[in-house]
C-alpha cells in the first residue's frame, strides 16, 4: 500500500527535524578552533577561503598560514591535488567560518550517505530488508565522516546518476560533476561512459556532464584567471606530487623503478583498454548496475592513487552484491569477511597511509563477483519494470 501524501510529508519532516537536532547537538560539541585536527576538511576549506578571496588555492606557504588559524599542526599544507574544473563545489566553504563549514559538511555527508542509499533500494525494486542501511557502516565512508573526505560526495554523485540515466539521461550527466574533483579513480569508467553514449546515440549524459563541467570552470577562472596555471606549478614544485597512497599502481612502481612514476599510471591505461573491450563485447545486453559496476570496480583498482576513503564510491557496487545475495549467506560470506576485516583495522586506527588496506579494491571486486554470479537476466526479472534497474 502506498504512503498518503499526508504521511510522506510527515516522515519528512521528522527526518529534517533529526538533521537539525543532530546539527546543533554536533555545532554545540565542536571546539572553536578544532577544524585544524579535523582530516582533510581543513584544506578544502582552506581552499575555498582563498578561492573566495581571489587568490591561489594551491599556495602552499598561504594555505598553510590559514589552516594554522584553525589549530593545524602539522608542517606541511593539507592541500587537495584535485584539478579546479570542478572547485566551484569547494567555493561556498570561503563565505563560512571553519567550524560552520565543518558542521555543513559531516552534515551534508550524512544526508548524501542516506540519500545514497535510498536511492539505492529504489533501483533494486524497494525490497523487503534492512541490508540498504549497511552503508552507514562500510569502513571507507566510516572513514570519510571521520577525515572529511569528499568519497562520500563522490559516491552519492553516481547513485545519481544510475537513477537519472533513464528518466533524466542530461542530469544524470551533471550529476557526475563531483566526480571531477578525482577523476583518476574514474577513468575507464568514463571511457565506458563515453562508449555507450556513441553506441546508443544517447548523448545526453555527455552533454550534461561537459556543460556542468564549463559552467564550473568558468565560475572558477572568473574568482582566479591564473588557476590553472598555479595548478601546474603546485605538480611541478609542490610536496604534493611526492605523497605515496597505498594502491596497487604505487606497489607496482616500487617493485620496479621507484622513480619512474610514470609506471603507476599504467595499470590505469590497462583498465581503460579493457573496459572498452569489456563493453564492446557486451554492447548489446550492457546493464549499467552489472556490467556498468564491474568497470567501476575495476577502475578503482587500478586509480593511480587513491586513499582507502576513495573506496567510498565502491558502495554503489557493493551495497548492489549485498541486495542481490541477500538470501544467499553463501554468497554474502566474502562480502562480511571484507567488511569485517576492514571494519577491525579501522577500529584499529590502523593508518590509511600504510599499505594496511592494499588488499581493499581487489576484495571488493571479488566479493562483487562471488555475490552475483547469478545472471544478471535473472536478477533484471525479478526488478519491477518500474524501476530503471536496467540503465540501458
Amino acid at each position: 500500500m502506498s504512503k498518503s501524501p499526508a504521511r510522506r510529508l510527515a516522515a519528512a519532516a521528522i527526518v529534517v527535524l533529526g538533521f537539525v537536532l543532530v546539527g546543533a547537538a554536533y555545532w554545540k560539541v565542536v571546539p572553536a578552533k578544532s577544524t585544524g585536527s579535523g582530516g582533510d576538511y581543513i584544506g578544502y576549506w582552506a581552499a575555498g577561503q582563498q578561492l573566495a578571496h581571489h587568490q591561489n588555492p594551491y599556495d602552499e606557504a598561504a594555505v598553510l598560514a590559514i589552516e594554522r588559524t584553525e589549530g593545524f599542526e602539522q608542517h606541511e599544507p593539507s592541500i587537495s591535488p584535485s584539478p579546479p574544473a570542478a572547485w566551484v563545489l569547494l567555493l561556498p566553504l570561503g563565505y563560512l567560518s571553519a567550524k560552520a563549514g565543518q558542521v555543513g559538511w559531516v552534515m551534508l555527508q550524512l544526508a548524501c550517505v542516506a540519500l545514497a542509499m535510498r536511492l539505492l533500494w529504489s533501483l533494486h525494486g524497494e525490497p523487503q530488508t534492512l541490508i540498504y542501511l549497511f552503508g552507514f557502516i562500510f569502513p571507507p565512508v566510516l572513514v570519510c565522516l571521520i577525515g572529511g573526505q569528499i568519497g562520500i560526495f563522490l559516491l552519492f554523485s553516481l547513485v545519481v546518476f544510475f537513477y537519472l540515466l533513464q528518466r533524466q539521461p542530461l542530469l544524470a550527466g551533471a550529476a557526475l560533476l563531483p566526480c571531477a574533483l578525482k577523476p583518476h579513480l574514474l577513468l575507464a569508467f568514463f571511457v565506458v561512459l563515453a562508449l555507450w553514449s556513441f553506441h546508443r546515440r544517447n548523448f545526453k549524459p555527455l552533454m550534461g556532464f561537459c556543460a556542468a563541467l564549463l559552467a564550473s570552470a568558468a565560475v572558477v577562472l572568473w574568482f582566479d584567471p591564473h588557476i590553472w596555471l598555479q595548478y601546474l606549478e603546485m605538480w611541478r614544485t609542490g610536496s604534493v606530487k611526492d605523497r605515496v597512497t597505498p594502491t596497487l599502481s604505487i606497489a607496482l612502481r616500487s617493485l620496479i623503478d621507484d622513480s619512474a612514476h610514470w609506471i603507476e599510471f599504467a595499470p590505469a591505461l590497462a583498465a581503460c583498454v579493457w573496459a572498452g573491450w569489456f563493453y564492446w563485447t557486451r554492447r548489446t545486453r550492457w546493464l549499467w548496475l552489472d556490467h556498468g559496476l564491474v568497470v567501476l570496480l575495476v577502475a578503482v583498482m587500478c586509480a593511480p592513487y587513491s586513499w582507502f576513503t576513495d573506496e567510498s564510491v565502491v558502495l554503489v557496487a557493493v551495497m548492489t552484491a549485498a541486495i542481490r545475495a541477500r538470501n544467499s549467506w553463501k554468497l554474502l560470506l566474502p562480502l562480511i569477511l571484507a567488511v569485517g576485516t576492514a571494519l577491525i583495522e579501522v577500529s584499529r586506527a590502523v593508518d590509511i597511509k600504510l599499505h594496511g588496506y592494499i588488499w581493499t579494491t581487489p576484495a571488493w571486486l571479488l566479493c562483487f563477483l562471488v555475490a552475483t554470479r547469478v545472471k544478471s537476466v535473472k536478477h533484471a526479472s525479478n526488478i519491477p519494470r518500474s524501476t530503471p534497474a536496467e540503465l540501458d
